[in-house]
């Protein structure tokens, strides 16, 4: 089992459960210290190979993923992989498809979609989330994996 991240590693935020997830723009820099067991890419080409685990989602700049339902179950599980990993989402700039992703995972917390968005704004960055699309995709994920969901 791999550890957790250190809690002052820039990008990572705590969400209500415990989990600590990194947010992080591709165009930066990568941080130094710990790096991830697992990344979770979103983006509109395939990033280069990388010493750890990671998994790409074709998801353009200001769109959606190109396969929602194949986004959410890469988010699922990054999201329960967080419980004990340390798990990376991160975009070109690391705010708009890193921070709908990040909400989807509050959704996952049981926070409904809107105050998953009102979360992430607060907690991660206040520009995540920006088109009103990415909002129906985290209601997507929402009711994909509400109580009694084929999906839950």
């Amino acid at each position: 089992m791999a550890e957790q991240w250190n809690t002052g590693t820039p990008g990572v935020i705590r969400l209500p459960s415990g989990r600590l997830i990194r947010g992080r723009g591709l165009r930066n820099d990568l941080p130094e210290g710990q790096t991830p067991t697992l990344a979770i890419h979103l983006t509109g080409n395939r990033p280069p190979e990388l010493p750890w685990k990671s998994m790409w989602t074709p998801w353009r700049d200001f769109s959606l993923p190109a396969d929602p339902d194949d986004a959410i179950r890469k988010l699922r599980l990054a999201y329960e992989r967080a419980a004990s990993e340390r798990i990376e989402v991160c975009c070109g700039g690391g705010v708009e498809r890193t921070g709908t992703a990040l909400s989807v995972m509050c959704v996952f917390e049981g926070m409904d979609p809107k105050e998953a968005v009102t979360w992430m704004r607060r907690n991660y960055h206040p520009r995540a989330v920006e088109v009103s699309w990415q909002r129906r995709f985290i209601r997507r994920a929402f009711a994909a994996h509400a109580p009694g969901s084929r999906q839950s």
